[in-house]
């Protein structure tokens, strides 16, 4: 690698100089850089010399912008089947967050720093998860062009956005989650198809996706179990859930059998067998659900927000099931398989708040002494004894010198 000085005219005489950096990249390709100033060409030559020698060096006439690897990693997410929803939403993300910013960027030139100042600016903008979301687009992108051998290294990875626990809000019963009340009066009021729809939803912890995609054939009345196997997304696309821990078991309560009993011979017939169908026999729209079901339930039973709008929707039953569930005994790990979370920190993170037991320590801990020792206790039988220098020292009953 040499640094040298360019001096030439232009065409009205007047005299320029440059400094160049000649080198060969990691390939052994001949490459230049041109610096107005000597200092920065001595800079980029030192950091570049350690960057060829380990490989990790990308010529800016060779690498591409962020924009063209995003088009590239969008592709690959779409080829891989990833979901219609997910899809979308990376999207965005590419679209309205990191196109404007740093589209033009070539990936040679986006250097941590970069991302971090990057990172700053979405902060101004957007919430914290938001942001966290965007930035882990980045990542990705930067990821697969590194895959194709379109850079070496991914700089925004040591970049993150930290949500402290303070700052993520912990559910709250009658603001997030339903009461038992506001579930007993949903319940009492639901009328029609969608009564079926909304106690199975109360009881069964289901999401909105898996209710719509449910069918018959996955429900088992006889053994009071449903398997969740397929999804309906928003699109009303059938599909296998959207994690291995989605597809599991989960046990019905009594008045989910008898109710699901009764629905079966007035549910409309349709050819893919689905439990909540619409009138046709097809998925249900998620919007119509909304609307017409726990929406509409719920402004017939006065349960509003300050607006006088619907107070919840659909995943607040799942959140008021799991709240039950907790108080019926169900440890975090079954927990975690029924409502089909991927790891019981999950669960944890969510419901963990529910989960402590306001059992007071001390009385949890004289509890189980009763079950070890029983109700007489453990107590010191002291005996004297004289040493031979004739000071007297008492022993326990497991004959250990007590201290003077």
């Amino acid at each position: 690698m040499s640094i040298r000085k360019r001096t030439w005219l232009t065409r009205a005489g007047e005299a320029k100089t440059a400094w160049v950096v000649d080198y060969s990249d990691p390939g052994g390709i001949r490459r230049q850089k041109t610096f107005h100033r000597k200092k920065e060409a001595d800079a980029w030559a030192a950091s570049t010399a350690v960057a060829v020698r380990q490989g990790t060096h990308t010529a800016d006439s060779a690498s591409i912008s962020v924009a063209e690897a995003a088009k590239l990693w969008l592709r690959r997410v779409e080829a891989d089947g990833r979901e219609r929803s997910t899809v979308r939403q990376y999207r965005q993300h590419v679209r309205d967050h990191v196109t404007p910013h740093i589209g033009n960027v070539k990936l040679s030139q986006l250097t941590t720093p970069v991302v971090e100042a990057y990172r700053d600016t979405l902060l101004q903008s957007l919430s914290k998860p938001l942001a966290r979301a965007v930035l882990a687009s980045l990542k990705a992108l930067i990821g697969e062009a590194q895959r194709r051998g379109l850079t070496a290294t991914n700089p925004a990875r040591p970049v993150s956005v930290r949500i402290e626990g303070r700052q993520k809000r912990k559910l709250q019963v009658g603001v997030d989650v339903p009461t038992t009340d506001e579930v007993r009066l949903i319940l009492a009021t639901a009328a029609g198809r969608w009564r079926p729809l909304l106690i199975v939803a109360a009881f069964t912890g289901l999401r909105a996706s898996e209710l719509r995609g449910l069918r018959w054939h996955d429900v088992d009345l006889d053994k009071a179990v449903l398997h969740v196997r397929q999804r309906a997304d928003r699109w009303n696309a059938i599909g296998r859930p959207k994690s291995e821990a989605g597809e599991r078991t989960v046990p019905l309560a009594p008045v989910v059998v008898s109710t699901l009993r009764e629905w079966r011979l007035a549910c409309p017939n349709g050819e893919a067998g689905l439990v909540f169908p619409n009138g046709s026999g097809n998925v249900e729209s998620l919007s119509n659900i909304h609307r017409r079901g726990i929406g509409a339930v719920q402004m017939a039973a006065g349960i509003v927000d300050g607006d006088g709008r619907p107070k919840y929707g659909m995943h607040a039953l799942r959140h008021f099931c799991a709240s039950w569930w907790i108080g019926q005994g169900f440890q975090a790990k079954r927990l975690q398989q029924m409502l089909g979370h991927a790891s019981v920190t999950m669960t944890f993170d969510r419901y963990g708040h529910w989960l402590q037991d306001d059992a007071d320590d001390h009385a949890r801990l004289a509890a189980g002494e009763q079950a070890i020792i029983g109700s007489e206790g453990i107590t010191p039988r002291i005996r004297a004894t004289q040493t031979r220098h004739g000071v007297v020292k008492p022993l326990t009953n497991n004959g250990i010198r007590a201290e003077s």
